[in-house]
């Protein structure tokens, strides 16, 4: 709880971000990338876990995967190779 200038508590915003728990994060992740978790979970001394668990939920929400799902081809030519524009002079 933080103290507003009138000197009323009040509640700390909430987390903009839905992974609250470690389970959250874990759950979050696709299945080959939740043993990495677990295995750097299990290695990281108590004092780096803040960082570690902070970086796993900025992979977790980055929204790249839903960025490639909504325009997966959106600004790709297909069919060029780069020895077509090679002339017969070679």
């Amino acid at each position: 709880m933080t103290t507003a200038p009138s000197g009323v508590p009040h509640p700390p915003p909430p987390s903009s971000n839905p992974l609250r728990t470690i389970r959250d994060i874990r759950e979050s992740l696709p299945e080959d990338q939740r043993r990495h978790f677990d295995a750097e979970l299990a290695d990281t001394e108590i004092e780096a876990l803040p960082e570690m668990l902070h970086r796993w939920v900025t992979l977790s929400n980055d929204g790249f995967e839903e960025f490639l799902l909504s325009r997966p081809f959106e600004g790709l030519e297909f069919g060029a190779r780069s020895y077509d524009a090679r002339t017969d002079a070679e």
